[in-house]
């Protein structure tokens, strides 16, 4: 299940998620080994027998990551099987989420205990979701969750193709759908936002749905949010 992604990073696809309106999500988390050994689970997905076993291989599990509002489904299975790990939880979510003992909330900046090895920003300025999108440095991965989606033509049907097709879920390539591209009613805060985003030297870039882009990552960027400095 697990599949290595770089150097120190895994990624693993789980089960569909029903979101609203019966559409279907692919799910997809990451997995980073930190220099010190300690993992670092990035939007963890349904957690299995079969994938435990192989996270377990890899190392202690210490953090956990629910990186926006509407990532947080599995958190709770996580932490039960993970006890000692650490939860932490994007701006808001532990409002949504009263019922889970996170221990921190994501930052605009690294935690310490992460520092040097994974980055991180909080793209402000969206009233869906107020999403921490990660950079691991060793091997330049990017980590988006929500902000950049891609579906692949035929994974909708009927009146759900179209829907996603004018939400750009369906572009050609990754893109920001367009309920969220809307939702940034401060787009001078999520600028800013995206300019420590694009000086990272990214390689490749992972979201939760969709395939991951591993060609000419700067530029892809780029081209998927030019539509903000309008």
């Amino acid at each position: 299940m697990l599949k290595s992604f770089g150097t120190d990073i895994w990624i693993a696809s789980g089960p569909d998620v029903i979101a609203f309106a019966g559409f279907h999500f692919p799910t997809q988390m990451a997995v980073i080994r930190l220099a010190n050994g300690d993992l670092f689970v990035w939007s963890p997905i349904e957690l299995t027998d079969a994938l435990r076993t192989e996270v377990d291989q890899l190392g202690p599990v210490a953090y956990i990551i629910a990186p926006n509002n509407l990532h947080h489904l599995s958190v709770p299975d996580w932490k039960r099987a993970y006890p000692a790990a650490k939860l932490y939880a994007a701006p808001l979510l532990s409002d949504k989420r009263k019922d889970i003992a996170f221990d921190a909330e994501l930052g605009d900046g690294p935690d310490a205990a992460w520092a040097g090895e994974v980055d991180q920003v909080v793209m402000f300025g969206n009233v869906i979701t107020t999403e921490v999108v990660f950079f691991h440095v060793k091997s330049g991965t990017v980590l988006f969750t929500d902000l950049i989606q891609h579906f692949p033509v035929g994974w909708f049907s009927g009146w759900r193709a179209l829907v996603a097709k004018l939400d750009l879920m369906s572009a050609p390539e990754p893109a920001v759908p367009r309920k969220f591209r809307l939702a940034f009613t401060n787009r001078r805060a999520a600028r800013i936002s995206l300019t420590k985003i694009l000086n990272w030297s990214a390689k490749s870039v992972l979201m939760a749905h969709g395939a991951p882009v591993t060609k000419d990552a700067q530029a892809f960027l780029k081209r998927a949010w030019k539509w903000l400095e309008r």
